[in-house]
């Protein structure tokens, strides 16, 4: 018998948030974002349930000749671009897109003599400082492109760094204006928005946006949770309790003795642990679902284990189930609670965690 843990990939709340989308955007091409393996939803599972999009962006080549291979027809747009001058014919050869954001790319472009043209999104840095042409540089590499015989579609692109955070719409149109001042002139597609732009900034949606984590029903807004946005959690990790200990008052559970309860206290052990992809630094008071009834963690993560507080849930015993993140407990608050994003509890899961639909 397999270990009792799992995440349950539902791709009805796919298809479902890529709608939210496309509602909040109706007039913009959706280029859904499934890199790293669909954060960690599975690429070929996601992209099955995301079929419906204009688009696929990713990072990695070798994903996005899957994609070909698999059959699929999209625009398929590597985030990073190109490493070197041996990935562009394979870039050519699949028919897929490329962000260009440094002056070393273009060098490597005009030195390969490519039989078509490539597609490319030139990448415009409005105040990330991560990837993109500074503003200075933009013009030049905008004419560059426009007169290469290997350059088909040219799309301006930005990424934003602070659409998440209400408090900060005065950055965000700073950057659009940015960004609008450096491609006047030009009348060329672009695409500005992410999951948080789509939601809060409709004037930032122009040709293309780019939904990432709202895709897999999490919340790209601060302080909203995904229930408000109508956005339905894409994965549950799921396991049972495998073992139940009784702790008298002052005693340690765990290692390090973390947490010691002041009165007695009914714990669960629950199969799943930092190996599996659980937050180590999950503090006691990390929220869990337990028989479908809100509870706690307590005490430190192991590798494969975790303590959960059965003080108010005297029926649960061992093979009660147990939801770590997903249906029924937000992936945000856990994450909240662990001090990280949801994008990470996601893009962790390790390769033993069972994955089903």
């Amino acid at each position: 018998m397999p270990r009792p843990l799992q995440a349950l990939i539902d791709l009805s709340a796919l298809e479902h948030n890529l709608s939210v989308v496309r509602h909040h955007a109706p007039r913009s091409r959706v280029m859904a974002v499934i890199k790293a393996d669909a954060y960690g939803h599975g690429l070929l599972r996601a992209a099955e349930a995301l079929a419906n999009a204009d688009g696929f962006a990713m990072l990695e080549l070798d994903a996005a000749v899957r994609l070909r291979e698999a059959g699929y027809r999209h625009t398929i747009l590597l985030l990073e671009g190109f490493f070197d001058m041996e990935e562009l014919a394979w870039i050519e050869q699949y028919r897929l897109s490329t962000v260009i954001h440094n002056r070393e790319q273009i060098a490597m472009l005009s030195a390969c003599r490519l039989p078509g043209r490539l597609d490319v999104f030139l990448k415009l840095n409005t105040g990330m400082h991560r990837l993109g042409f500074s503003l200075q540089q933009f013009s030049a590499a905008v004419e560059a492109l426009r007169s290469h015989p290997a350059v088909g579609q040219i799309t301006l692109m930005t990424h934003f760094a602070c659409a998440d955070e209400s408090q900060q719409r005065e950055s965000v149109f700073s950057q659009v204006e940015r960004f609008n001042s450096a491609g006047k002139g030009w009348r060329l597609p672009r695409s500005l928005a992410n999951s948080a732009a789509v939601l809060r900034y409709p004037e930032t949606h122009a040709d293309w946006v780019r939904p990432g984590i709202m895709l897999y029903g999490a919340s790209p807004l601060a302080g909203t949770s995904a229930a408000e946005l109508d956005l339905r959690p894409a994965m549950t990790v799921s396991s049972k309790i495998i073992a139940v200990q009784i702790l008298k008052p002052g005693e340690g559970v765990g290692y390090g003795h973390t947490f010691r309860p002041g009165n007695p206290m009914k714990v669960g052990v629950v199969a799943g642990g930092y190996a599996d992809g659980y937050p180590r630094h999950a503090p006691t008071g990390t929220p869990v679902l337990v028989n479908g009834r809100r509870t706690r963690v307590v005490g430190r993560v192991s590798m494969d284990m975790l303590h959960v507080d059965l003080s108010e849930i005297q029926d649960a015993g061992v093979g009660s189930p147990v939801v770590l993140w997903g249906r029924g407990m937000p992936v945000d608050e856990v994450a909240q609670a662990a001090g990280t994003v949801a994008y990470e509890l996601m893009c962790a899961l390790a390769p033993r965690m069972q994955k089903v639909t």
